[in-house]
C-alpha cells in the first residue's frame, strides 16, 4: 500500500484549475521530483499531501502512523526561539519520551517506553540535531528572529532533517544553500529511508535525488520513471505527440464546420449523429487546455566598452578591526575582458560579493592593485530583489512615468513588454507584494533587461524560476556580447553559461581564489585532483595566482573535459630570453605607463563636452586615439605576461 494516494484531485484559484483530476501515490523508499511551471500549484499540491490543505474535490489518504513533514518556501517558526530549539523541535516527541524514560514516572510501562524512543531514534536525538547543525553552519545559540531568510530555511530544514520522518515534503530546498551543502543535502536525501517529494528548479540536485519525475502540467499529473534527462527525452516525445493530435483534431472540426454550414439542400441530408460529433469536437475544443506560454528575453548590450572590464594585480581585501582583521581575498591576479562570462562560485559568506565590488571599482583593495576598463555600464540582479518596491505597480516598475519602454533599439509599449515575461495586462497595475517568489524573479529580470548595460552582475538569478525560463535564460546568456558575473550554487547553470570560473578555496589557505577555464564541473575535477596528488606527496604551497587572460566564448579546454590523471607531466623549463627580447621586457613598463599617461588626458579632454562645441573635428579625432590606445595597451600587457 502505498504512503499517501492522492485520487481525482481538484483545485482551482479564480477560474484556472491548478489540479484538474490529479491523481499520485507516494510509495514507500521512493524519491518523487515534481516539477512544473510558476504558479502551476506545486507548493499548493505539497501541502495537501502534507495533510495542511485539502482538495476542492477528490481524494486524499495517507497509511495509518505516517509521519509527514513538510518545509516550506518561507518557513515560520515561534517569536524568540533559539536555533538549537527550533531545530531540536523537529525531534519533540523522542525528547519528551527519553525524559519521561528517564525520570521513572509511577506507571509507565519502561519497554513499551524503550520501543517507541528505538523506533524514533530518541536515544541519538542530541547528536542529530547537531550534526545537522554543523552541516549546515547554524549558530545554535542564535535566535531565529535575528536571521536572513536563507539561514531561516536552512534552520527549517534542519528540523525537518532530524524528524526522520516517513514522507519528506520540500519546497526548493536548495534556495540559499551554498554548494557543500547542497551537496551535502543530496547525500543525505539518497540516504534517506523514507519517501521524499521535493519540488525543485535545480536540474543537477533532481538529477542526483529523484527516482521518479513527476511533472504539473495544466492540471494534470505526469509520472516518468528515472532522472530528469530521461524525463526530458520523454517529455518532448509526448509533447511532439500531443501538438500532432491536435492539429489533428482542429482540422477535423474545421472540416465538420464547413459542412454543417453549408446550403439548405446539404441540411435536408444532416444526420444526427454527425451532427452530435460535431457538438462533441466544439466541447473537447473548448475544454483543452493549451500549453502555457514561454517567456520571450532579449538582452541590450548597451554601448560597446573597451576591451579590457577589469585586471587584478595580487589584491588582496581585510575586513574588520585593526588586531581582528579577517582576510576575504589575498594574492589574487586576473584580467577580465570584454565578453568573458565569469562564474563565482564559494560558501556563503566567503567574500564573493566582495570580489564583485572591487573589480568593479565599488571597493578599493588594502593592496595590490586594480585596473579597471572604460565605457563600462553595469547592471545588477540582486537575489534579495531589494530594487523591487513591493507598493509600486509592475508596470511603475519597468518603466517609472512612462508606458514605454526600449530594448535593443526597439520601443515596445509596457503592457507588450510584460507580457513578454508571461505577466497578463489585467496584471500590470498590480502591486509587486501580490506576486510568488518565481513571479518576482521574472519581473526583476524584465526590469534589469530593459535597461542597456553591457557588464551584467547577476547573483543567484536561478532562484524560484522554472525550468523552462532557465534554458532560455541560458541561451540568451550564452549570446549575450556583453561581460556576465555570474554568482549560483545551480552547477548546470553555470556549467552551461560561464567561459571561466574564480572559485573560492579558503580551505586551503585564507583569502586564496582560483581561477579556471571552464564551468563548476571543470573546477570540481581540478580540486578532486589536487586532493588525490596531496594524499600522494607531501603538501606544497599553493600555487600563486597569475594573469589569466579568457577568450570570449571558447569551449572548454578538452584537458578539462576529459578525464583528469592522477599525475601531471614535469612543466617545461621556462625558456631564456634572447638580448632584444630583454631589451624589449624592460621598456615595456615605460611604454605601458605612457600609453595610460595619454590615455588619462583624452579621457580628461573628452569629459568636459566644451570640445564637442568648440572643435568636433580634434573630438572626433581624440575619441579614436582612446580606443587605439585600448588595444595597444592590451598588445602590450599580453606581451609584457609572454615574456615575463
Amino acid at each position: 500500500m502505498a504512503l499517501i494516494t492522492l485520487n481525482d484531485a481538484h483545485l482551482a484559484f479564480g477560474h484556472v484549475p491548478l489540479l484538474d483530476g490529479a491523481s499520485l501515490a507516494v510509495e514507500t523508499g521512493e524519491r518523487l521530483g515534481l516539477i512544473g511551471r510558476n504558479g502551476a500549484g506545486k507548493s499548493s499540491l505539497l501541502k495537501i499531501l502534507a495533510g495542511l490543505e485539502s482538495p476542492d474535490d477528490g481524494q486524499v489518504q495517507a497509511q495509518a502512523g505516517v509521519r509527514r513533514v513538510y518545509v516550506a518556501q518561507e518557513p515560520a517558526f515561534a517569536p524568540g526561539v533559539r536555533v538549537f530549539d527550533a531545530v531540536a523541535d523537529g525531534v519533540a516527541e523522542a525528547r519528551a519520551l527519553r525524559a519521561r524514560y528517564e525520570r521513572h514516572e509511577a506507571g509507565d510501562d519502561l519497554d513499551a517506553l524503550q520501543t517507541r524512543l528505538e523506533a524514533l531514534g530518541g536515544w541519538t536525538w542530541e547528536r542529530r540535531v547537531d550534526e545537522a547543525l554543523q552541516r549546515l553552519h547554524l549558530d545554535p545559540q542564535a535566535e531565529v528572529d535575528t536571521l536572513s531568510g536563507g539561514t531561516r530555511k536552512r534552520v527549517a530544514l534542519a528540523r525537518a532533517l532530524v524528524a526522520e520522518p516517513d514522507v519528506l515534503l520540500l519546497d526548493e530546498p536548495t534556495n540559499h544553500l551554498d554548494l557543500d551543502a547542497i551537496e551535502w543535502l543530496q547525500q543525505l536525501l539518497v540516504a534517506h529511508r523514507g519517501a521524499i517529494v521535493l519540488v525543485s528548479h535545480d536540474r543537477a540536485f533532481i538529477d542526483a535525488v529523484a527516482t521518479r519525475i513527476v511533472e504539473l502540467d495544466r492540471g494534470r499529473l505526469r509520472s516518468y520513471p528515472g532522472d530528469f534527462s530521461a524525463f526530458e527525452a520523454a517529455r518532448a516525445r509526448e509533447l511532439e505527440a500531443e501538438a500532432q493530435a491536435f492539429a489533428r483534431a482542429d482540422k477535423l472540426l474545421a472540416q465538420e464546420e464547413v459542412w454543417v454550414r453549408k446550403g439548405v439542400e446539404a441540411r435536408r441530408t444532416r444526420s444526427v449523429g454527425r451532427v452530435a460529433r460535431l457538438q462533441r469536437l466544439r466541447a473537447e475544443r473548448a475544454a483543452r487546455r493549451e500549453s502555457l506560454g514561454r517567456v520571450r528575453l532579449e538582452l541590450d548590450a548597451g554601448a560597446a566598452p573597451g576591451r579590457l572590464v577589469a585586471e587584478l594585480q595580487d589584491v588582496t581585501v581585510r575586513v574588520g578591526e585593526p588586531g581582528a582583521e579577517r582576510t576575504l581575498i589575498e594574492g589574487f591576479s586576473s584580467i577580465i575582458l570584454r565578453g568573458d562570462k565569469v562564474g563565482v562560485i564559494g560558501p556563503n559568506g566567503c567574500g564573493k560579493t566582495t570580489l564583485l565590488r572591487l573589480i568593479l571599482g565599488e571597493i578599493e583593495p588594502n593592496a595590490g592593485t586594480v585596473r579597471r576598463g572604460t565605457r563600462l555600464q553595469v547592471a545588477y540582479f540582486d537575489q534579495m530583489r531589494s530594487a523591487l518596491d513591493p507598493q509600486a505597480t509592475l508596470a511603475d516598475t519597468i518603466s517609472p512615468g512612462s508606458e514605454w519602454v526600449e530594448v535593443g533599439g526597439r520601443r515596445q509599449h509596457v503592457m507588450s513588454y510584460l507580457g513578454d515575461f508571461l505577466f497578463a495586462p489585467e496584471r500590470a497595475n498590480a502591486p509587486v507584494r501580490t506576486l510568488s517568489g518565481g513571479e518576482r524573479n521574472r519581473l526583476l529580470l524584465a526590469r534589469l533587461f530593459a535597461l542597456p548595460a553591457n557588464v551584467l552582475v547577476l547573483d543567484e538569478p536561478t532562484n524560484d524560476l522554472d525550468i523552462d525560463t532557465l534554458e532560455l535564460l541560458e541561451e540568451v546568456l550564452q549570446g549575450y556580447a556583453g561581460t556576465v558575473f555570474l554568482v549560483s550554487h545551480d552547477r548546470r547553470f553555470l556549467d552551461n553559461v560561464v567561459t571561466s570560473t574564480i572559485a573560492w578555496e579558503g580551505d586551503v589557505r585564507p583569502g586564496l581564489w582560483r581561477e579556471v577555464e571552464g564551468g563548476y564541473s571543470d573546477w570540481r575535477r581540478l580540486r578532486e585532483r589536487d586532493a588525490t596528488e596531496a594524499m600522494a606527496a607531501a603538501p606544497a604551497a599553493p600555487p600563486r595566482n597569475t594573469p589569466t587572460r579568457h577568450a570570449a566564448a571558447p569551449p572548454a579546454p578538452a584537458a578539462l573535459t576529459e578525464a583528469v590523471p592522477t599525475s601531471t607531466p614535469a612543466a617545461p623549463r621556462a625558456r631564456k630570453l634572447s638580448y632584444k627580447e630583454q631589451r624589449e621586457l624592460e621598456a615595456l613598463p615605460g611604454r605601458i605607463e605612457a600609453l595610460e599617461a595619454e590615455q588619462r588626458e583624452l579621457a580628461a579632454l573628452l569629459a568636459t563636452g566644451d570640445i564637442y562645441r568648440t572643435d568636433p573635428g580634434r573630438a572626433r579625432a581624440a575619441a579614436e586615439r582612446s580606443a587605439v590606445i585600448e588595444d595597444e595597451l592590451m598588445q602590450a600587457l599580453e606581451r609584457w605576461e609572454a615574456l615575463g
